[in-house]
């Protein structure tokens, strides 16, 4: 049997026991069809059904199984989550979280400088990567990741922040800037910096650089993006970086802010059962105050702030 997370267990309790999938999306702070997916992957694992629910019906009914399962967890699992977050709550000194290097380096400090004022004495460990951030939530290393990437994990649940524009960078002494349109053509034959391979931003580049068979080949490959705008500056080449690197008054480089490529999304992720802690949702809210409008685009009308899983 695959594995049960405490995510899909806690999601069907509350569904059960608001009798509606609206119910618990409100309470666990998920999006309606998040709360769904979540007791269809439980049903999954546990071959059977646990819910009946008829299409745009706001009330569901438990089957027999479905109510054998919410009289075996009620009341404990309540007992057991009030334990456990007041254990956490008691013994957490440190917020451990994850992110690519460049939003740290970039952005962070001012949201650490507004968080450390509710919370003075925690430790704050950052890991700075942009790749197996999910599995370092999923396996309890990471509390809390912030990333370009949306994972689709029910464990880690996700908030969109907003999003961000890329911007070609070159050296000043190259010349006038290309077309949009002419860029991958002008990249041939340049020497390209660029991220680790499995990145997201160096995907994004090399397809965009690819378009109409163009081959770009890496010259230089760099863990993030303040190490690669450091390789353009002293003429090594050129990159594809996110606009907010650049500055206006950088005296060595050249940018262009690619309006033809697509918006970048960053997400707000954690472990499930951390969701609701204060210094979890403190951190949340901080990164919306200070990243969301000076530098992210806020999520449009339509955007999910909580995007389904």
């Amino acid at each position: 049997m695959a594995e049960i997370s405490l995510t899909l267990i806690q999601t069907f309790y509350q569904v059960a026991r608001h009798g509606s999938f609206s119910g618990a999306a409100r309470e666990l702070n998920l999006s309606y069809q998040s709360a769904a997916n979540h007791v269809r992957r439980l049903e999954q694992i546990l071959k059977g059904k646990l819910i009946d629910s008829e299409q745009g019906a706001k009330r569901i009914s438990l089957t027999p199984r479905g109510r054998a399962l919410y009289n075996l967890l009620h009341p404990e699992l309540d007992i057991m989550l009030e334990r456990l977050s007041k254990l956490i709550e008691n013994q957490r000194s440190s917020l451990r979280v994850g992110m690519p290097q460049a939003i740290f380096f970039y952005l962070f400090p001012k949201v650490l400088s507004r968080f450390r004022e509710c919370f003075p004495e925690m430790e704050f460990a950052v890991y700075e990567r942009d790749t197996v951030l999910a599995e370092l939530v999923k396996n309890g290393s990471l509390d809390v990741c912030i990333s370009e990437r949306y994972f689709g994990d029910p464990v880690v649940p996700q908030r969109l922040l907003g999003s961000y524009r890329l911007s070609l960078v070159y050296p000043r002494s190259w010349g006038e800037a290309p077309a949009l349109l002419d860029i991958p053509s002008w990249a041939q034959g340049r020497p390209f910096i660029t991220f680790e391979p499995g990145q997201t931003l160096r995907n994004l580049a090399v397809d965009f650089l690819g378009r109409d068979g163009s081959v770009v080949q890496p010259v230089i490959s760099a863990s993030g993006s303040s190490s690669v705008k450091r390789c353009v500056e002293e003429g090594l080449g050129f990159s594809i970086i996110p606009s907010w690197c650049v500055g206006p008054d950088d005296p060595t480089i050249s940018s262009t802010r690619l309006t033809n490529l697509p918006e970048v999304r960053v997400y707000f992720g954690s472990a499930g059962f951390l969701q609701k802690h204060p210094t979890v949702q403190q951190l949340f809210e901080d990164c919306q105050r200070e990243l969301v409008g000076p530098v992210l685009e806020p999520p449009r009308s339509g955007e999910l702030s909580h995007p389904p899983l």
